[in-house]
């Protein structure tokens, strides 16, 4: 009973790992292939949502980009028109535009809790508008909606990836100690940052507005050492014929693969927290 519970463990391991970065490849190309709106377009949006007042900043075409990973013009997430208001300190911009997006026909219109007003988005024609709040003013985006196919694409690429997953670790499982233990503990902390942060960055903005994949490119300065390290390490503990039956180099490289791991989700973590910091005008 034992033995099949570990098994199964193993399985659903890999799933998850691989499962995770299937999610990110079936975001990035369900996303893919959107028109972005046009500056006349935006401007008659933002005139007919918030009709009492006028943006500061004129409205300009804002290049696609998330931690610093630029995106094509049609990925999800670019092709975005920004308007800058200034400050709202009484937030009545969040309750105009809440107002006037349901009577206009504007659907999903869902808040955010904000720093210091709630933020609101909302659905219409092919296109997303949000109002973002920040201490010195507020900014109103209006960008393309997810493809229809976006939702399918995306779960098939989690399926395919979880399937892919189980299934290497399966054959994992299969061979002679120590190849299990070293190689899925290589995989598993080679993926470990990526895949943790994904999931983190999953309960904050909506899958369908903010893409999730460009976290991997950002990373990459982080996780390509870390993999480039992991790699000689699992060479040198399976090494023939020392390995076999060596316990103390296996224990040795699964610590020490452990500890790099633990130290790159923490500065995976630190540097998405700089890269997500917002420029304002």
């Amino acid at each position: 009973m034992g033995g099949q519970l570990r098994r199964l463990a193993v399985l659903l391991l890999g799933a998850v790992l691989l499962g995770t970065v299937g999610l990110s490849l079936g975001s990035w190309a369900g996303g893919r292939g959107h028109t972005p709106p046009t500056d006349d377009q935006a401007r008659v949006l933002a005139g007919e949502l918030l009709p009492t007042t006028s943006p500061v900043n004129s409205a300009r075409v804002v290049p696609g980009s998330r931690w610093g990973v630029a995106l094509a013009a049609d990925d999800l997430g670019s092709g975005r028109v920004s308007f800058w208001y200034a400050s709202d300190a009484d937030c009545a911009l969040s309750a105009q535009l809440r107002h006037n997006a349901a009577a206009q026909g504007w659907h999903d219109i869902s808040r955010t809790t904000g720093y210091l007003c709630d933020d609101w988005r909302a659905e219409r024609d092919g296109l997303t508008v949000t109002l973002e709040h920040s201490p010195t003013g507020a900014n109103l985006i209006v960008a393309p909606s997810a493809p229809d196919r976006f939702v399918v694409v995306t779960v098939a690429g989690t399926l395919l990836g979880a399937a892919a997953g189980a299934a290497l670790f399966w054959l994992l499982a299969r061979r002679r100690p120590p190849v299990p233990l070293v190689v899925g503990t290589l995989v598993t902390v080679g993926l470990l940052p990526g895949v943790a942060l994904t999931w983190l960055t999953l309960q904050g903005p909506n899958l369908r507005t903010e893409p999730v994949w460009p976290l991997w490119p950002a990373l990459a300065p982080l996780l390509v050492p870390l993999w480039l390290v992991l790699l000689p390490l699992g060479v040198w503990a399976l090494r023939t014929p020392a390995a076999r039956g060596n316990d103390n180099r296996t224990v040795a490289v699964v610590a020490v693969s452990w500890v790099l791991g633990s130290l790159a989700a923490i500065a995976a973590l630190l540097l998405l927290f700089a890269l997500a910091q917002p420029t304002r005008p």
